[in-house]
């Protein structure tokens, strides 16, 4: 058996019975499933190609994602996450917008860029000069406001604990990837500087600026700073500035994503929490570290 199906529900939504898993099993011509968390996750070790369509009829339109890894090599030596709309709830360059006034004016330009319809560089410097003049007391601000997602804390914890490096890799700014990676215990993090004087935003961005490419160019080097050939590397984004690296990493998952990067990627998370990616590596949920942060306040 080479590869295994992973079967991960939305927590809230449903259940994984044993009759569905049954129903699963039977499906796919798999063995008999082995239970990562209870209604939650389970694995179904596959002797025969997956055929998508039988999985799609046995899941119907339940709100479960499937996975399919190979056996050997599943557990991930380098994380490399996205921060905003992953690692965190919102986007906060739009969120910093809402403060200026020009939230829905910005987050119309996001949209486009984190689906690929604009040149990312070109869209954040627009975004960028539309908040020139915003006193500097608007980012602490919307930092109060940051929520991280649900199961980001036990995701960096866990593969921590297990020896992987982490890296938080940004196209948004310092200011929140500083402590988004402090709050989280993230080894490295990598994004933009928002300029100011002192007192207010000055409109720009310091070149030069973070985008898809210093996404992929960062998994390539991390990888190797940890010494590890990309099939042991996992990727979560949701943008299509995230793309290439998801395309490049041996687990690279589309997390909730835009449908160019979900219409692209080998594996999609779509219904499912970041636990998902543990699950996705045949971690039990009883091997999670678990971290008491949810959110800034904390």
């Amino acid at each position: 058996m080479t590869d295994i199906l992973t079967i991960v529900a939305q927590r809230e939504a449903t259940s994984l019975t044993p009759a569905l898993l049954n129903q699963i099993r039977n499906a796919v011509r798999g063995a008999p499933p082995v239970v990562l968390s209870a209604g939650e996750a389970a694995d179904i070790p596959l002797s025969v190609p997956l055929d998508p369509a039988a999985l799609h009829q046995a899941l119907g339109d339940k709100p479960i994602d499937a996975i399919v890894t190979k056996s050997r090599g599943r557990r991930k030596a380098l994380l490399i996450a996205d921060m905003d709309s992953t690692i965190i709830t919102g986007e906060t360059l739009d969120e910093l917008a809402g403060h200026a006034g020009i939230g829905e004016r910005i987050a119309a330009i996001t949209r486009r860029a984190m689906n690929g319809e604009l040149d990312f560089k070109a869209a954040l410097r627009e975004r960028v000069a539309m908040l020139k003049g915003l006193d500097l007391a608007a980012l602490e601000s919307t930092w109060q406001q940051v929520r991280l997602t649900q199961g980001a804390a036990e995701l960096v914890a866990t593969m921590r604990a297990r020896g992987a490096l982490t890296a938080l890799v940004s196209g948004g700014f310092s200011f929140f990837t500083a402590r988004v990676a402090a709050r989280l215990g993230f080894d490295v993090h990598r994004s933009n500087l928002l300029l100011d004087d002192g007192a207010r935003l000055t409109g720009q961005v310091a070149e030069p600026i973070r985008d898809r490419d210093s996404k992929l160019a960062a998994l390539h080097e991390l990888a190797a700073q940890r010494g590890v050939r990309l099939h042991a590397t996992l990727a979560v984004g949701d943008g299509a500035n995230d793309l290439d690296m998801i395309r490049a990493a041996g687990l690279g998952v589309a997390f909730h994503a835009k449908p160019v990067v979900a219409s692209q990627a080998r594996t999609r998370v779509e219904h499912a929490d970041l636990r998902a990616l543990l699950f996705a590596q045949g971690y039990p949920a009883s091997a999670f570290v678990v971290s008491r942060w949810d959110r800034p306040g904390a």
